[in-house]
């Protein structure tokens, strides 16, 4: 089983997703026990680890899990909206988060 060294978001303030995924960086990290990075606009993280859309171009807010076998794995790239409310469900991003931590092996 892998273990999580640390949770890494890189994000940038100005972005209305910032205070979602950074609530959930946050939950997270004390949920696992680990620490968490922010990285401010590193785009060339993002475009190494993170998703991209079909041009290639990685976007911002993106949560990474760096897990003890060096990998550096995508947690959470796109927040998930409530279908009745049309608000973002920070709850499922949580959940969503620990399900795709469990995917790749880790102890959640």
């Amino acid at each position: 089983m892998a273990k999580v060294r640390k949770l890494i978001l890189v994000t940038a303030s100005h972005l209305p997703q910032h205070r979602y995924f950074r609530r959930i960086a946050y939950e997270l990290s004390k949920k696992l026990g680990v620490e968490y990075e922010v990285k401010q606009e590193d785009y060339v993280f993002l475009n190494e680890y993170g998703e991209k859309d079909d041009f290639g171009m990685a976007w911002a807010p993106q949560l990474f899990a760096e897990l003890d076998d060096g990998r550096v794995v995508v947690v959470l790239s796109q927040l998930p909206i409530d279908p009745k409310s049309l608000n973002i469900d920070v709850e499922k991003g949580l959940e969503q988060a620990l399900e795709k931590l469990r995917s790749y092996g880790v102890e959640a």
